[in-house]
């Protein structure tokens, strides 16, 4: 059992589709996902002196899976991709785990600082990539969403995320970055915030093109459906 999970997420990880045992042992699957969230979760804070204890403790890269799995359901429901379920989506979502055990690696402790900072933003470059890239593939093979559709459901729920994340401060510093950090404030952790930042600009003046756009897709859908139930 254990060998054949550790293959199947090897797949999905790299971007094959799984053996049926994975549909068939979900359950199975969904607690090593959150397994893997919650040590990716105290991984990502261990070692960062600004944490709040519910961080250290990897509470809330539990509770952000359950949340963003809701978001992701509810928005793209209206886009009618296959097998859209609340369950398939948050196996999806914790399965992606794995690759951020880079985060827990702990860089400063045998870095300079600048260098540090330099390797996490790196490290978050890369799992977020992987993880971005994981989630088209999914939206492809798993959901058949094609096109414009495709494209919406992937970039509409990135900017509101991106977004939200830096709105909420969950790092206690995005904000203060704009202003200035003083020397003996600084960490290892500062540059990949920057990173969040500009991202986060970006996805505010790209959120209304994509909102206009899942507009249209929801619409097209709509009048898909219609067709396809008058046929019948």
């Amino acid at each position: 059992m254990i060998k054949t999970l550790l293959h199947n997420v090897y797949l999905f990880l790299t971007f094959r589709s799984p053996s049926a045992h994975l549909r068939e042992h979900a359950r199975v699957y969904l607690v090593f996902g959150l397994l893997a969230t919650w040590l990716a979760g105290v991984g990502r804070y261990w070692d960062n002196p600004r944490a709040e204890l519910w961080q250290y403790l990897g509470l809330g890269s539990v509770a952000y899976v359950f949340a963003l799995t809701l978001l992701l359901y509810v928005l793209l429901m209206p886009l009618k991709p296959k097998n859209w379920r609340y369950q398939n989506v948050l196996l999806f979502i914790t399965l992606t785990a794995p690759p951020a055990i880079l985060y827990a690696i702990p860089v400063e402790r045998f870095m300079p600082l600048a260098q540090a900072a330099a390797t996490n933003a790196w490290f978050l470059a890369v799992v977020a990539l992987w993880r971005v890239a994981l989630y088209a593939w999914f939206l492809k093979v798993m959901c058949g969403l094609q096109g414009l559709a495709r494209f919406v459901a992937l970039l509409l729920p990135l900017a509101l995320i991106v977004f939200a994340l830096s709105l909420l401060n969950l790092e206690h510093v995005v904000f203060r970055i704009m202003g200035g950090i003083m020397e003996d404030e600084k960490s290892a952790n500062d540059m990949a915030y920057t990173v969040v930042l500009v991202i986060s600009f970006f996805s505010f003046w790209a959120f209304p093109v994509l909102l206009s756009l899942y507009a249209w897709c929801v619409y097209q859908a709509k009048q898909l459906r219609r067709m396809q139930s008058d046929s019948i």
